[in-house]
């Protein structure tokens, strides 16, 4: 995955401003005239169409008002503060932009901060926090992970593994370096399983003199690695590049750039595993929804080896996946497309159980004439995905950069109003349920 970079703070910054300013455009029928007439036992006269302005921050709040008021909302469009809501507003935005940085390798989170933090994902300590909210009707997923493996291998004696191989991913005319590394494991005892993410120590001092800290990345192959033989792991790496946002100097991830360009039979240092947020449900029977941007794309290519890969079926006779998958991948170019024959060949093998939409920014545009990105993807598919998710043996998971969700969010907001539900609400209710699984960075 991409590391986490310097101006991490400059550019979040822009993404919140940006998001603070969305407006979205509710069409709404149906409302009567105020909360004071709904008292009265007598008719009162509702409207048609009525179009709301509402910005993301209170998307919830004005659909709960809507609904005491009687109102069906219809639609929820996306426009911006500055947009007249003639109903075709681009849902051009700051988050749209941050989101193809981190698909292309121009995005600017710092990696060098001298903190142990995954640089694709979050640990399952910081993100399965369940909050208060009411039971669900759905099962539960298993929440005892007592026997995933975690920290076999720490800082301060990490294990020395050896490069297998090093492939380059993007095709000519794409954008960015990006890498799939093979590491061997024999010799040591590092066990993993789909999810999780390794840590890699890269050689030499920082900045201020101290050995370098680790960086986390998710692990793009299954728990018996690429080979089906328990002996590798393999991780989906792009270097980190992009413009000092003080000097304009052209900058390069420490860590990323170490192993981007690293040999067969060279030493690299690995902690871990860690990370239980990201798992797998046990069910054959499952559903899974993917959402990914750039080399979040890691912990799902693992996921779909276990699932349809023939050397991994027949390695796991207690597991043989029934259910469907579907991938949403959000990349800049076709070329960026990382891993596409692997997905083409799964598609085109299990038809009904695998689906694969891509989200090509620079090559496809939304409805409203703008680039194309996840956001769109999930808005045009929101009410099928909507449906899907209500199963209760569907989980989603989302990997990639953090500005990613609220397009998501918004779009499954609108779907979700259709039903008279609140997917804020919703959606607290699956995570309870450890169905919604988040690593964003």
């Amino acid at each position: 995955m991409v590391e986490r970079m310097y101006n991490q703070g400059a550019v979040e910054g822009a993404a919140n401003t940006e998001l603070g300013s969305r407006i979205f455009l509710y069409e709404v029928v149906g409302l009567r005239q105020s909360e004071e007439t709904d008292q009265t036992n007598y008719p009162i006269r509702k409207s048609g169409s009525v179009f709301i302005r509402v910005p993301y921050n209170r998307m919830n709040q004005e659909m709960r008002r809507i609904t005491r008021l009687g109102g069906t909302i219809v639609s929820i469009q996306p426009t911006t503060a500055l947009q007249p809501v003639n109903g075709k507003a681009s849902f051009g935005n700051a988050t749209s932009e941050v989101s193809e940085l981190a698909t292309s390798g121009e995005t600017a989170n710092s990696e060098g901060n001298g903190k142990a933090t995954p640089v694709n994902a979050h640990s399952a300590e910081e993100q399965n926090k369940d909050k208060k909210g009411n039971t669900m009707t759905q099962a539960k997923a298993k929440k005892d992970h007592g026997d995933v493996p975690v920290n076999t291998y720490r800082p301060n004696a990490p294990f020395i593994g050896k490069v297998i191989s090093n492939e380059p991913l993007v095709k000519e005319g794409g954008i960015g370096i990006v890498q799939h590394l093979k590491f061997d494991l024999s010799g040591g005892d590092l066990k993993y399983i789909e999810g999780q993410s390794i840590g890699i120590i890269p050689p030499g001092l920082d900045k201020n003199g101290k050995p370098e800290k680790l960086r986390l990345y998710s692990i793009a192959s299954t728990r018996h690695g690429d080979d089906v033989d328990d002996k590798t792991v393999s991780l989906c790496v792009r270097q980190l590049e992009y413009k000092h946002p003080e000097t304009s100097e052209t900058v390069y991830g420490v860590c990323s750039t170490h192993l981007c360009f690293l040999k067969p039979g060279e030493e690299v240092k690995i902690t871990g595993p860690v990370g239980k947020e990201m798992l797998l449900p046990e069910d054959p029977e499952a559903n899974v929804i993917m959402m990914a941007t750039g080399t979040g794309i890691a912990p799902m290519r693992a996921y779909l080896w276990r699932q349809f890969k023939d050397a991994e079926r027949a390695a796991n006779p207690e597991y043989q996946f029934k259910g469907f998958s579907w991938l949403i991948f959000g990349v800049p170019t076709t070329p960026n497309l990382l891993y596409k024959e692997e997905l083409e060949e799964i598609q085109q093998k299990y038809p009904d159980n695998f689906r694969l939409t891509a989200a090509i920014s620079r090559e496809q545009k939304n409805p409203q004439g703008g680039r194309m990105y996840i956001q769109d993807r999930v808005a045009e598919h929101a009410d099928e995905l909507w449906q899907l998710i209500k199963n209760e043996k569907t989980h989603t998971y989302i990997c990639g950069l953090r500005g990613m969700e609220e397009g998501i969010d918004a779009a499954l907001t609108a779907a979700a109003a259709k039903e008279g539900v609140t997917w804020s609400d919703y959606q607290k209710q699956l995570k309870k349920a450890h169905r919604w699984h988040v690593e964003t960075y």
